[in-house]
């Protein structure tokens, strides 16, 4: 193997590493955050008149912050993308999830600190922000790595008439070329209804 093409299959595992990376950083973050979103966050107690007990009102923090559970899951479905993106486009949508992860770890700060109304329980809080700051690290990597990154199924999409062939050649089990010209020759075929087989 020629020292380029060594240079060049190192690079492309090195994105690889790099985008499961950041994957599984946004997904950890933002599926910690939703978990911590739903939990008991404080107690809510409204003293009434004797003899009657006071009222008890757990309350999660979905229910403090209606819009911290939605940004962690709208983190979520931006994980997905990370992996249908590429270029410019991959590298717009990791400043999305850094700015929605820095906006998750304000809320579990925001509740943490004690600043809604209630003796607030600053376990799950605490994990909005650790999830938070878990999906920033993600989005960041992804803002600032994801352009050069492979994309997922490039290999599969369909060419518009006159795009050349490019098979991917893998370092192990050499140039494919020709096979790859072949079999690709061999699908159009059938895709004008002709048998490949024929003649």
């Amino acid at each position: 193997m020629s020292e380029a093409r060594a240079s060049e299959v190192d690079e492309v595992r090195a994105g690889r590493r790099q985008l499961t990376l950041a994957v599984l950083l946004c997904l950890a973050g933002a599926g910690l955050a939703v978990f911590a979103a739903t939990r008991t966050w404080v107690v809510e107690l409204t003293v009434r008149p004797e003899p009657l007990p006071a009222l008890r009102e757990p309350r999660t923090g979905s229910e403090l912050l209606p819009w911290l559970s939605a940004l962690a899951v709208v983190g979520l479905a931006g994980t997905g993308a990370v992996l249908a993106t590429r270029g410019m486009g991959r590298r717009l949508l990791g400043g999305l999830l850094l700015l929605i992860g820095l906006s998750v770890t304000a809320g579990g700060g925001y509740g943490a600190a004690g600043l809604v109304h209630g003796d607030v329980d600053p376990q799950w809080p605490g994990l909005c922000v650790l999830g938070g700051l878990l999906a920033a690290a993600g989005g960041a990597i992804t803002m600032v790595r994801g352009r050069n990154w492979p994309a997922m199924g490039a290999r599969y999409e369909r060419r518009t008439a006159g795009t050349p062939v490019v098979a991917e050649r893998s370092p192990v089990e050499g140039d494919h070329r020709v096979a790859a010209r072949r079999t690709v020759e061999a699908w159009d075929a059938l895709d004008r209804g002709e048998d490949p087989t024929a003649g």
